[in-house]
C-alpha cells in the first residue's frame, strides 16, 4: 500500500518529488518530538500553558531543523531530477543518478544527523530549563534524556526516507545497465541491527519508566534514562548477535554460492536451512543454479554438433529470422579415393580415419576464421565471412584450404583432399522446419565451389579457386590459371586456378 502511494505521488510530483522526503521524514521527527516533551513533562510535571510553550518549541526547532538538512541534501537530489530530465541517459548518468539515489538517505544521516539533533534537541532543552528553572544540572539532565529520542528519531526517519526514496531508485533502476559496476556502499543489515535495537529498547524504557512514574523531576529522569541505556544496551546487544547471525549468515551464503556462479562453478549450491523467507531465497537460488547448469549443457551439445561461433549468434537472438545476402567465400573439400577405402575397410574403422580427417581440417578452419556449415558425407562445406564478417574472408578461405591440403597429405591416413574455393553473395540464414533448423548459406556460389572442387579431378590440382576469388583477395598470392572449364550447371566456362607454389613442386619432381 505504501509503495503504490509513493510511486503514485513520485509520478504526479516529479521534480517535485524532494518535498514529499521532506514532508515525510520532517513529520516523523516532529511526532517524537511531541512524544519526547510528552516524556518530559510526566517527570516535571508543567502546566498545560508551559507544556504548550514546550512543544511549540520542539516542534518549531525540529521543523527549523529538517529544513536545514533538505537544504544541505538539494545538491544530491539535484543529480537525480538533472537524470530525470534527460531524453536519453547515457549509462554513465545513469549510473550515477543511481548511486546518488541509493546512498542518498545514508550519506544525508552520515553529513548532517548530529547538526540536525543539535539544532533540534539544544534549543528545546535550554526552552524547557529556563520555563521550569532547571539550572544548569536540570538542563544537563535533559540532554542526556533527549539523547535517547533524538538517535530512535533518526533512526526512524532514516528508515522512512529509505521507503521513500524507492519510487526514484526503481525509475533510474528501470534502465540501468546490467554490467554496471557495483559497489556496496550501503548500510550493512548488520550495522542497522546494531543501531535500531539499542535506540528502540533505550527509548521504550524510558517511555515506560515515564508513564508509571508520578513525576520524580530531573533525579528522577536521570535515572531512568541511566536504567534504560543499560538494560537496553545489554539486553539488545544478545538480539542483535541473533538476529545478524540468522539474517546475515545465509544472505552471505547465498552471495558466496552466486560468486561460485559468476566465476563459471554451476554446481554451486546454497543449503535451505530454514522455511522462511530466507530458505525460499535458497532454494530459489538452487533452482536457478539447476537451469543454468542445465542450460550450459544444452549449450555444449549445440556447440558440439554446431559452429560454436554459429551456435552463440543463434542464442544471442541477434540474427534476423530471414537471414541476410553477404558476400562470402565458400570452400569445399572431399576426400578423395575414400568410396573405395570404405569398401575394404570395417565400418568401425571408416568412421575412425573420417573423424581423425575432420579432426584435421575442422581446427585448421575455425583458425582462419571460418565456420563449418556442414559435412557431407567424406566432405566438408566451409564458409567464410558469415556470420563473422572479413573483409579478407578470401584470403582466409584459402590459406585454409592450403594448409588443410598440406595437413592431410602428411598425415598417418594415406588419403588425400581436393579443395575448391569460389567467392560470390550468398543468403545466410537458419534453414528448416519443422522444429528442426540449421545455419546455412544458398546460393549459386556455394554451388559453384563444390563444382570447382571436383575440377580437380580434370586439372590434377589439389587446390583451385575461382577467379571471383582471386579478383577480391586483399593478400597477393602466386597462382597459376588453369584456363577455363566448363561446370555442371553453368552456361558458360569458370576460369580456375592453382597455387604456384604446387605446382613448381609438381615440375620438380617431374624433372627429377
Amino acid at each position: 500500500m505504501l509503495d503504490r502511494l509513493t510511486g503514485w505521488l513520485y509520478q504526479r510530483l516529479g521534480s517535485r518529488y524532494w518535498l514529499v522526503l521532506v514532508v515525510g521524514e520532517g513529520g516523523v521527527s516532529v511526532f517524537v518530538a511531541l512524544l519526547t516533551i510528552a516524556l518530559v513533562a510526566s517527570y516535571y510535571e508543567p502546566s498545560l500553558a508551559q507544556t504548550g510553550v514546550f512543544a511549540a518549541a520542539a516542534c518549531g526547532f525540529t521543523v527549523l531543523a529538517v529544513v536545514f538538512g533538505a537544504v544541505r541534501a538539494r545538491p544530491v537530489l539535484n543529480t537525480i531530477v538533472a537524470w530525470r530530465r534527460m531524453d536519453s541517459p547515457a549509462p554513465e548518468a545513469t549510473v550515477a543518478a543511481w548511486e546518488a539515489a541509493t546512498t542518498f538517505t545514508l550519506r544525508q544521516y552520515q553529513r548532517d544527523s548530529g547538526r540536525v539533533n543539535l539544532i533540534a534537541v539544544v534549543p528545546t532543552c535550554v526552552v524547557v530549563a529556563l520555563v521550569l528553572d532547571l539550572g544548569w544540572t536540570g538542563f544537563l539532565v535533559l540532554l542526556l534524556a533527549c539523547v535517547i529520542p533524538a538517535a530512535y528519531a533518526t533512526v526512524l526517519s532514516y528508515s522512512v526516507g529509505e521507503v521513500l526514496t524507492r519510487p526514484l531508485v526503481r525509475d533510474i533502476a528501470a534502465v540501468l545497465p546490467d554490467d554496471f559496476p557495483f559497489e556496496r556502499h550501503g548500510l550493512p543489515v548488520s550495522r542497522r541491527l546494531r543501531i535500531a535495537l539499542p535506540a528502540y529498547t533505550a527509548f521504550t524504557g524510558v517511555a515506560v519508566a515515564g508513564l508509571v512514574s508520578d513525576g520524580g523531576g530531573s533525579r528522577q529522569l536521570a535515572l531512568a534514562v541511566v536504567i534504560s541505556l543499560v538494560v537496553g544496551v545489554a539486553l539488545s546487544h544478545e538480539l542483535t548477535v541473533l538476529l545478524s547471525q540468522g539474517i546475515t549468515h545465509p544472505i552471505n551464503e547465498v552471495r558466496s554460492a552466486l560468486a561460485r556462479v559468476r566465476a563459471g562453478d554451476l554446481t554451486a549450491r546454497v543449503p535451505v536451512a530454514t522455511s522462511d523467507e530466507l530458505g525460499e531465497l535458497a532454494h530459489d537460488f538452487n533452482l536457478m543454479a539447476l537451469g543454468l547448469e542445465e542450460r550450459e549443457e544444452i549449450r555444449a551439445a549445440f556447440g558440439t554438433y554446431m559452429d560454436k561461433e554459429v551456435a552463440r549468434l543463434i542464442l544471442s537472438g541477434q540474427f534476423p529470422d530471414q537471414g541476410i545476402e553477404v558476400d562470402v567465400s565458400i570452400m569445399f573439400c572431399d576426400v578423395r579415393g575414400f568410396t573405395a577405402y570404405a569398401e575394404r575397410a570395417a565400418a568401425t574403422e571408416v568412421i575412425a580415419t573420417l573423424n581423425r580427417l575432420f579432426e584435421t581440417m575442422v581446427p585448421i578452419v575455425d583458425r582462419h576464421g571460418g565456420h563449418v556449415d556442414k559435412f557431407i558425407g567424406d566432405g566438408l562445406l566451409a564458409v567464410f565471412g558469415a556470420p563473422e564478417t572479413y573483409p579478407d574472408h578470401a584470403d582466409r578461405a584459402f590459406a585454409a584450404g592450403c594448409e588443410i591440403v598440406a595437413a592431410v597429405t602428411s598425415g598417418d591416413t594415406g588419403l588425400t583432399v581436393g579443395v575448391g574455393v569460389n567467392t560470390g553473395r550468398v543468403v545466410a540464414g537458419s534453414i528448416g522446419g519443422g522444429g528442426r533448423l540449421n545455419f546455412s548459406v544458398i546460393g549459386d556460389a556455394v554451388n559453384v565451389a563444390a563444382r570447382v572442387e571436383g575440377a580437380t579431378r580434370q586439372t590434377g590440382d589439389d587446390l583451385l579457386i575461382t577467379a571471383a576469388t582471386r579478383d577480391v583477395m586483399v593478400r597477393p598470392v602466386p597462382l597459376v590459371s588453369r584456363g577455363s572449364v566448363s561446370l555442371k550447371g553453368k552456361s558458360e566456362p569458370i576460369e580456375v586456378l592453382a597455387p604456384l607454389a604446387r605446382v613448381e613442386h609438381e615440375r620438380a619432381h617431374a624433372v627429377t
